[in-house]
């Protein structure tokens, strides 16, 4: 597996982890539709969440949240309406992203809710 996924695996597992810590219940990782795939879905106070994780092992060509497109976006709004209707749930949805800076010296998580509204 190449660096990079094996980064990418790493940080969902850190985002799921920090997710669980706050209350969080995952019911989905890696939910494919179509061409999108959603990282990780959530519950948490009555809400479903569709979790973007973005892993750097720096900052330098920008901030991890940075990376999501809007194509990026359109497509998870997509997904999201695909796992919902498959499961007949009638909760509000929200998209979050978390972003990740991970290598041998720092690990660093940060949870933006509702990012689609902040970007």
């Amino acid at each position: 597996m190449a660096y990079h996924n094996q980064l990418g695996k790493i940080g969902e597992q850190l985002a799921v982890e920090l997710l669980e810590s706050k209350g969080y219940e995952i019911l989905a990782r890696n939910y494919i539709f179509q061409k999108a795939e959603v990282d990780i879905i959530a519950k948490h106070n009555d809400q479903i969440i569709c979790i973007e994780v973005k892993t750097r092992n720096s900052d330098v060509f920008g901030d991890p949240q940075e990376f999501v497109t809007d194509g990026k976006i359109k497509n998870l709004v997509k997904a999201m309406d695909a796992f919902i209707t498959e499961n007949d749930i009638l909760l509000e949805t929200r998209f979050d992203i978390i972003a990740v800076l991970k290598n041998k010296k720092m690990e660093q998580l940060t949870h933006y809710e509702n990012a689609f509204y902040h970007f």
